[in-house]
């Protein structure tokens, strides 16, 4: 059963969540910005995961804590659900598209947290209210990463749309997720280590 359920209080955040790796795409996700919601809906629907968020922030500063606190639950919680890593396919990288947008996702559960991002937002707006600014999708990712032990490359190949845009890299992000969390070997962890 690779399922973990975390919770994390700071002055600037209540941060809930569950997360079943090997569900089937329901979620339930309230943060306070639709946007960010409508993201994150992707990755449990696309991942192929079940996941619950409950995430409570100080939005009248700005969403920066909320999202980013977000990423660090999650990761966690990912990292936890992962266990032992034995079996699972390790490496993922795929090319996803939605209408003028094409981004690269790849990514490696390696243990050794690492983000890069190379994404621009040519026509910059705010998404949702309250607002989900497009460079907090960065802040995200680099969150999730950091505290999952995940090495993850993003590159806008085109793009101008800034909700085609995040939108593509959140469901990016989940396909390569699904595929990389697969068991396909009884054989130990995929690493010469021993260990992930």
């Amino acid at each position: 059963m690779r399922k973990f359920t975390l919770e994390r209080k700071t002055n600037e955040s209540a941060i809930k969540v569950s997360v079943d790796l090997d569900g089937s795409g329901q979620h339930q996700i309230q943060t306070g910005l639709p946007f960010f919601d409508h993201m994150l809906a992707q990755i449990s629907r696309h991942g192929g995961l079940d996941l619950e968020i409950s995430a409570v922030g100080d939005l009248e500063v700005d969403a920066h804590h909320l999202v980013e606190d977000t990423g660090i639950v999650l990761g966690k919680a990912i990292s936890q659900a992962l266990g032992d890593r034995a079996g699972i396919d390790r490496f993922a990288s795929l090319a996803m598209v939605l209408d003028e947008t094409l981004v690269d996702v790849a990514l490696d559960i390696s243990g050794r947290s690492f983000l890069f991002f190379d994404v621009d937002f040519p026509n910059y707006v705010s998404l949702g209210t309250p607002g989900f600014e497009p460079q907090l999708a960065e802040e995200f990712f680099r969150a999730v990463v950091g505290s999952s032990g995940i090495t993850l490359h993003i590159s806008k190949v085109r793009g101008t749309n800034s909700h085609h845009i995040i939108e593509a890299i959140m469901k990016g992000f989940a396909r390569a997720l699904k595929s990389a969390v697969r068991v396909v070997d009884a054989g130990g962890v995929p690493s010469t280590k021993g260990v992930l």
